[in-house]
């Protein structure tokens, strides 16, 4: 699914919209910028971390399509879950952009921005690899117009989410790096299962922007200072593991 499909909903169709979108909850980051359409898309692949990257990778993003930082109206982030450390970059960036410049932050969950970049209809099962043997996943009915969440976030062993869809009748395209990593035990239980190749299943930044033009509401934070993103699992150390 394409970011430029959709137009975008501002106050007025000669209002100009410029929108930055960063997505970091997985080693391919992203970064990209709307205007009033897709404009610009920088894909990265980092192994460790984006810390040292993402900020150079903005200010290319806003050079390459002229855009000045005062430009921007509505930051976009990508919620999570996935990496602890990726999820915190982007969610950092986007209240401290949108505080600091007085703009509205949106955030959607990086396991919707993986369905609805996979460019499938119907039922798709996101999943990204959570390490510990499990998948965080989540499940969502898309079409033209937008979404529904079928199953919420989530971090589960590839057997029991398997056994959850089956319970609540949901028979998906499985997409993500996580699917891609436990193929063999989706398809040891799902002989026909239908899993998307890698380069489908990522929670790009222009997936985001595709969002916020389709469903601002869903993803609109009312107050940036107190949002936190989506984590599922705790990710501060025990006390007792320390």
């Amino acid at each position: 699914m394409k970011a430029t499909e959709a137009k975008p909903r501002g106050p007025g169709e000669d209002h100009a919209e410029t929108w930055l979108g960063v997505e970091t909850s997985t080693p391919t980051g992203s970064v990209a910028v709307w205007k009033n359409g897709l404009a610009f898309e920088q894909i990265l692949r980092i192994q460790k971390t984006h810390s040292e990257r993402i900020l150079p990778a903005i200010d290319h993003a806003l050079a390459m399509t002229e855009t000045s930082p005062s430009d921007v109206n509505a930051f976009i982030v990508g919620a999570g879950p996935g990496s602890f450390t990726g999820v915190r970059i982007a969610a950092s960036l986007g209240k401290g952009w949108s505080m600091a410049r007085g703009i509205p932050l949106f955030a959607y969950s990086s396991l919707l921005a993986v369905a609805v970049g996979s460019g499938a209809r119907g039922s798709v099962c996101a999943m990204v690899d959570a390490r510990r043997g499990q998948v965080y996943a989540a499940c969502y009915r898309v079409t033209e117009r937008g979404t529904t969440e079928e199953l919420a976030p989530g971090a589960w062993h590839v057997a029991d989410l398997l056994a959850e869809l089956s319970r609540r009748r949901v028979d998906p395209i499985f997409a993500g790096a996580g699917a891609i990593v436990y193929r063999e035990s989706i398809t040891g239980i799902r002989g026909d299962a239908v899993i998307l190749p890698e380069h489908l299943g990522l929670p790009r930044a222009a997936n985001l922007l595709w969002l916020r033009a389709v469903e601002p509401e869903l993803g609109r934070v009312a107050t940036p200072e107190a949002w936190e993103p989506t984590y599922v699992r705790e990710w501060r150390v025990p006390e007792d593991k320390r």
